[in-house]
């Protein structure tokens, strides 16, 4: 076995390690833990119940219908909680570890200063978002005609794989702007805003908003793009070519966010810098 492969296998058992810890860590406190994912269960059924109320009142919304509309927020919440768990908190909390010199220590650590933070800080809050995420998408196919094909399922899949890609990219680069400017985490209350719009159709937004949602934060393919293009809808803007081309959208966020973080390390000078 080659140099190369004997490291890869070690930083593997070492992420491996760190994942394991954050269970056991989590499960020291199993009821608190438990009841905190049903409290995020609830605050999701709200939000949703309160779109399901917009839709019985007038059946559509951009022409969805509210199994449709549920397929798009399960596909939205399940790549969110995919992405978020190994992005959000980790790089939220980037800027403290760098004022307060935490990061040095990191660099001395023989594995990347990224795949620490993310693996030794894995979110295991997100169960609630994927268990209720998984919930409603099942209870949305039984509602739906999907003709499901191979190629189908295929494109689901990577879909929501590039959706979690475009989520924990777009979270890097906001965590990585500490290693500029110092301060990042007011960053964060803007892509929430714009995330929530994530969850309804594109065509009930005028046409700056929906450019702006599949060009510099392209959240709408998170759920939006891949569940009209699954539906047989033509997703507005990007039309059926952009639905055939949300897979290979996270892939390029997470590429430009791994060279904007390679960017902000060089840019480290330490915590007085």
């Amino acid at each position: 076995m080659g140099s190369w492969a004997v490291g890869s296998w070690a930083m593997g058992s070492a992420l491996w390690f760190m994942v394991r810890l954050q269970v056991k860590m989590r499960m020291l406190h199993r009821g608190a833990f438990f009841f905190n994912r049903l409290a995020q269960v609830i605050a999701y059924l709200a939000a949703f119940s309160a779109i399901w109320v917009l839709i019985h009142k007038f059946e559509q919304l951009g022409g969805w219908r509210w199994p449709e509309l549920a397929f798009l927020l399960s596909f939205q919440l399940l790549g969110y909680a995919l992405g978020a768990a190994f992005s959000f908190v980790q790089m939220r909390e980037l800027e403290d570890t760098i004022r307060s010199g935490a990061f040095d220590v990191l660099l001395i650590k023989p594995i990347s200063p990224w795949a620490y933070l993310v693996f030794a800080g894995l979110n295991l809050g997100y169960i609630g978002h994927i268990v209720l995420a998984l919930g409603l998408l099942l209870w949305s196919l039984t509602a739906l005609s999907i003709v499901w094909t191979p190629w189908l399922v295929a494109y689901a899949l990577a879909s929501l794989l590039s959706g979690a890609l475009v989520v924990a990219a777009l979270l890097t680069l906001i965590g990585a702007c500490a290693f500029v400017w110092s301060h990042s985490r007011y960053l964060y209350n803007i892509f929430f805003g714009i995330w929530e719009l994530a969850r309804y159709p594109l065509e009930i937004f005028p046409w700056s908003l929906q450019a702006l949602l599949v060009t510099v934060l392209p959240l709408g393919f998170l759920g939006y793009v891949p569940a009209a293009y699954l539906l047989g809808k033509e997703p507005a803007l990007v039309g059926e070519l952009g639905g055939l081309l949300a897979p290979l959208i996270g892939p390029v966020c997470a590429l430009l966010a791994a060279r904007f973080w390679r960017y902000g390390v060089r840019r480290y000078q330490g915590a007085g810098g």
